[in-house]
């Protein structure tokens, strides 16, 4: 007995610097360790962490401390902004426990992405400018109507197992903007005019360090910042969770700009980062999330987010004759194009729903089920092999 007390004394411990990289990465990814730990708080903890990985989950990231990184980003653009946003999410997500939604969607943040979108974006739009309290009325109203409309297109997206997106958020807000117009007397909206500038001035030059700040503000235009530093503090928090994801979405609003500059747009469009954001979320869903991440769903992914900057330009000169904004429409129609590809082959088979985590979990996932495919495929074999033998005795 004294032997064995020695001995367990005089072991070694584990290098500082291993343990300092094993407690941080507790906290990338989807951060289970520390979401097993929440389950077992009070309430309040356990909604705190809901509400935190909905703001994340804007950007298909389910992580609490990148929620927190995005929601620092959000602030530093414009407190109010970010108070909306926070309101948003805190209401949906309330919402969906009162309507008894699924328990793991919420947990997950699956029921608090949409109203952050849509409280930003109504401070965002409201002509109103900043610190127009009566703003939380219609905030409250349809962010209580988040998870409403999202059970009701879960009902219809599931038959194909792709997601809703934000899909949700997209109706809301335009059916609260042509609801109410630009001369409301309450609520009124920016006024969304027709584009009549289409093309960029041939005496117009370009200003290389706007285009390449223009990357990190196209990351930024998914909440509807234009700031470059809240754009590199969400693409931080990407990084924390997923370089995958922190990768891609910089490839996207890259191809967004590209697309941009090669349509001949106004520049003063390009820099504002407008062309970016749809592509940056079609980027991140091709590009590991929805498929398990090789060099074919790569291209998919590139081709997907120029595909995507492609039909912003369209949908956002459509939307501006009806006096309404984009939004991420653009979005949802070229990645659920993208989802509902039917391919052979085997690295652009989708991930099932139930499957789906952050890309290099996918990466994991797939690698595991290729390894039971070949284990039953052996068995399969030997089984047929001890047929044949058995027959021939």
């Amino acid at each position: 007995m004294e032997t064995a007390k020695v001995e367990t004394i005089n072991k070694p411990s584990e290098p500082f610097c291993s343990g300092v990289l094993r407690a941080l990465g507790d906290f990338t990814g989807d951060m289970r360790p520390w979401g097993d730990w929440v389950k077992r708080q009070i309430w309040g903890i356990r909604l705190i962490d809901y509400i935190l990985r909905g703001v994340a989950q804007v950007m298909f990231v389910n992580n609490s401390l990148s929620g927190l990184l995005i929601l620092g980003g959000l602030f530093l653009q414009n407190p109010w902004w970010a108070l909306n946003g926070l309101l948003g999410t805190t209401i949906s997500t309330v919402s969906a426990i009162a309507l008894r939604q699924n328990r793991d969607a919420v947990s997950a943040g699956l029921h608090g992405y949409n109203g952050t979108l849509v409280g930003i974006l109504m401070s965002v739009f409201s002509a109103k400018g900043d610190w127009y309290l009566w703003l939380f009325v219609p905030n409250v109203f349809l962010c209580t109507l988040c998870p409403v409309v999202s059970s009701a297109l879960s009902a219809i997206t599931t038959k194909w197992d792709v997601p809703i997106f934000t899909l949700p958020f997209n109706i809301l807000i335009c059916l609260h903007i042509a609801a109410t117009g630009a001369t409301h007397p309450f609520f009124s909206q920016v006024d969304f005019q027709p584009k009549t500038r289409l093309h960029v001035n041939e005496s117009e030059s370009l200003n290389l360090s706007q285009v390449f700040l223009s990357v990190p503000v196209g990351v930024g235009q998914v909440f509807g910042c234009d700031n470059p530093w809240t754009g590199g503090v969400i693409l931080l928090a990407l990084l924390l969770c997923s370089p995958t994801i922190c990768f891609h979405a910089i490839l996207g609003s890259a191809a967004g700009l590209c697309t941009g500059l090669a349509l001949a747009t106004p520049h003063t469009d390009v820099y504002s980062g407008l062309w970016g954001y749809n592509s940056v979320l079609s980027c991140i869903a091709i590009g590991g999330v929805f498929y398990a991440l090789t060099w074919q769903t790569h291209i998919l992914a590139l081709t997907c987010a120029f595909f995507c900057a492609y039909a912003s330009s369209a949908t956002s000169k459509l939307m501006s004759v009806l006096s309404l904004p984009a939004c991420t429409w653009p979005f949802c129609l070229s990645t659920l194009i993208f989802l509902l590809l039917s391919s052979e082959r085997p690295a652009l088979r989708r991930l099932p729903l139930a499957a789906v985590s952050y890309p290099e979990e996918n990466r994991r996932y797939l690698r595991r089920l290729k390894a039971w495919g070949k284990a039953q495929s052996s068995i399969q074999e030997a089984a047929e092999g001890v047929k044949v033998d058995s027959h021939q005795i």
